[in-house]
């Protein structure tokens, strides 16, 4: 399993892939196949072996405009790691990519071993959107998405296997009783409109907890300074554990994407503790929330649609939640998804 390039698992920069790719990784490794894990340096996965590859990081795509092209940095870790995948291809049945990137895909063609893509974005550029395609028709069947939502982004949405995702729900506790508090969970970007949960969570006069990696420094200054007198509370990127302990305690999260969200593990999370969500009606986010039984779809980009069903919260029953996490997302039910693709992969290869 060959990681993202952008950042070490772990360190959260890599946002919902670097977990994806540890559960599936410890998943497929308790049912008993043998799973190494390749990664930039520094990455940490529990239960499973790393091997460590040196190089630059990538340039994440969501900051790439749609025309632009190819680029490779000096010393690339997504070259390297590749390069360690060429050499010790035939000792494996299977590679699986993490990484939203053109270049494994255009070597697809070049390996003996079978790759399976899991693609963890919708289209963002005209490149990567060709070479997916190109994939998905010279190698039918490799190309995964999370959600339907996420593939009809692409032309060739039926060619893309949809497998949601999992979690390991023994390590998220159930609160019945929350405290006065939202949340907020993802990489502090642009792309995800922090900003708009801060505005509701200030007319709501409700405090908002914020948690992940300040991966756009100078964005996070503009919100505290644009709302200097909103009751935010910067938990930073915290381990699993430490997060559903905190995220349980909240009475809601809101989830609040500019662009379509290819899944959002953070919501699955939050419902593994009982906590509603209340979600912008778009990306993957639509297949995960019931809206008005486990959380509120509004209309995206609309601070009062997030206003409005803070205020109606007190109406989710949260055992509905973990129930919904229970039934739908448990790393059970992912791994069954995602070791029947990988079988169907190995039987046409």
């Amino acid at each position: 399993m060959i990681s993202t390039p952008v950042g070490a698992i772990g360190t959260g920069i890599g946002g919902g892939v670097e977990l994806t790719l540890s559960n599936i990784a410890q998943e497929m490794s308790r049912r008993g196949h043998i799973v190494k894990i390749v990664a930039p340096v520094g990455s940490i996965v529990k239960d499973v072996p790393v091997i460590e590859i040196p190089g630059e990081l990538q340039t994440p795509a969501q900051n790439q405009t749609r025309d632009e092209p190819i680029v490779i940095p000096k010393n690339s870790v997504l070259a390297n790691m590749w390069d360690y995948a060429r050499r010790v291809q035939l000792d494996y049945d299977l590679i699986v990519n993490f990484a939203y990137d053109w270049l494994p895909l255009y070597l697809t063609s070049f390996f003996h071993c079978p790759i399976a893509h899991l693609i963890s974005m919708g289209s963002l550029t005209d490149a990567m959107d060709d070479m997916i395609e190109q994939i998905a028709t010279n190698f039918p069947g490799t190309i995964g998405v999370h959600s339907l939502t996420q593939a009809q982004t692409f032309k060739f949405a039926d060619k893309c296997r949809s497998l949601a995702n999992g979690m390991d729900l023994s390590i998220y506790q159930f609160r019945s009783q929350p405290n006065n508090y939202l949340a907020w969970v993802g990489r502090i970007a642009p792309e995800k409109a922090l900003e708009d949960a801060v505005a509701a969570a200030k007319i709501t006069g409700i405090p908002l907890k914020v948690f992940g990696v300040r991966q756009n420094e100078e964005y996070w200054q503009q919100i505290c300074q644009d709302y200097a007198d909103a009751s935010i509370i910067y938990e930073g990127f915290l381990p699993t554990a430490q997060l559903q302990q905190k995220l349980g305690e909240c009475r809601g999260l809101l989830v609040t994407p500019r662009w379509v969200e290819a899944f959002g593990n953070v919501a699955i999370e939050a419902l593994a503790c009982g906590v509603p969500v209340i979600a912008y009606n778009r990306g993957g986010l639509k297949e995960i929330v019931k809206d008005g039984q486990t959380g509120f779809l509004v209309k995206p980009d609309s601070v009062d649609g997030l206003v409005d069903a803070i205020k109606c919260l007190d109406k989710i029953d949260r055992l509905a939640c973990r129930q919904q996490a229970e039934a739908e997302y448990s790393q059970q039910a992912m791994g069954d998804r995602t070791e029947q693709w990988f079988r169907n992969i190995l039987i046409s290869h």
